[in-house]
């Protein structure tokens, strides 16, 4: 029952789009649930991020703004950075795209504890047990795909279809991400929920090998399929949505996996951020969580991703979306992500998904 409470809260996040009367990303004037003026601070706010630059940087600008704090961000950090800094803690914040990480890394005891104010407008299932991390935002997985090249009938509907190698015969071919990126290591993580890892290892070893493109991001993989290059690509499904808003190469098409009864469902996942332990400003970390919590930041943070708000109470701030009552998304609590995170890079890296693009 909480699994079902828990994708009803994104159905309602989804569902409240029919309201949405703009994309400014700014929330309702009139819902009385800021915080006010935050006070003013100094010194500096260090940031690791390893969500896209472009989904980040603006959030980063509004809290120095806000605050007259100096955030100093490194982009593209991957969450081991964090346990390989252990002994001479260099980062405050980090900022994941994957559950998963952020959990891993608790489970290490990298990540801290705090009661922030607002911390109640995420549900429980979206944070750690202690506000070591929570989540702002959510997503699928599935197919992105050109119209112009593959009709829909002629995609594939399931992650296991990708185990066959007809779809390297696909003109063009497909496109995924290098092994290392978090939506990949994060979809690995829960097809070895589903699967158990002998099947999963075999998936991996099949797109490696079938793949007409291994692409650095997805952003890489949408902009792909939309020119023609690629006939489809595994993404997240807000990428199809930023492909719809480019001027060209929009004309793309999305499934999503695993719909029909007794399959497993879409994959979820979503983004957050935690504090790290100690970190070298704690002061300004718990300023910037609070910050964070604000309704208006968390939709800040949502920004231009076209991700969704994890807040029931918030509205997305784009104009279309696919509801999530109206996919079969799969039964697996997010917070069981990080139990697989660093064997899943190993695994990925043990069955041939290298890292090497092409």
């Amino acid at each position: 029952m909480k699994k079902i409470l828990m994708f009803t809260l994104l159905a309602l996040s989804f569902g409240a789009l029919a309201a949405c009367g703009g994309n400014n990303g700014e929330a309702d004037n009139d819902t009385g649930n800021n915080q006010g003026e935050v006070e003013e601070l100094d010194g500096e706010l260090i940031v690791y991020s390893s969500r896209n630059e472009t989904f980040v940087q603006d959030l980063l600008d509004k809290f120095t703004e806000d605050t007259g704090v100096e955030v100093r961000a490194l982009h593209g950090a991957e969450p081991l950075q964090i346990q390989e800094e252990a002994g001479n803690v260099q980062a405050d914040i980090f900022i994941s795209n994957d559950i998963g990480a952020l959990e891993y890394l608790n489970q290490q005891d990298l990540l801290e504890g705090y009661e922030p104010e607002n911390v109640e407008s995420i549900d429980e299932e979206y944070r750690a047990e202690n506000n070591e991390w929570f989540a702002i935002s959510a997503r699928a997985r599935g197919f992105i795909y050109n119209k112009d090249m593959i009709a829909e009938d002629e995609m594939p509907t399931k992650m296991d279809d990708l185990l066959d190698p007809e779809w390297s015969e696909v003109d063009n071919g497909y496109a995924i991400t290098r092994g290392g990126n978090g939506g990949m290591i994060g979809n690995v993580s829960a097809l070895r929920y589903e699967w158990g890892d002998e099947r999963t290892s075999d998936w991996i070893m099949s797109i490696q090998e079938n793949a007409a493109g291994i692409l650095d991001g997805h952003g890489d993989i949408r902009r792909a399929v939309g020119a023609g290059e690629h006939a489809f690509g595994l993404v997240n499904n807000y990428y199809y949505h930023q492909q719809l808003e480019e001027p060209t190469n929009n004309n793309v098409g999305f499934i999503y996996p695993d719909q029909a009864e007794g399959e497993m469902g879409a994959i979820a996942n979503a983004a957050g951020l935690g504090m790290v332990s100690g970190g070298p400003n704690e002061e300004n970390a718990h300023a910037f969580i609070d910050w964070i919590l604000e309704e208006e930041n968390q939709l800040a943070f949502v920004g231009e991703s076209l991700e969704v708000p994890i807040n029931p109470d918030l509205e997305p701030p784009f104009e279309e979306a696919v509801s999530f009552s109206e996919l079969n998304v799969q039964d697996m609590p997010l917070e069981e992500l990080g139990n697989y995170f660093e064997d899943t890079r190993t695994i990925i890296e043990e069955s041939g998904l290298d890292l090497e693009l092409r």
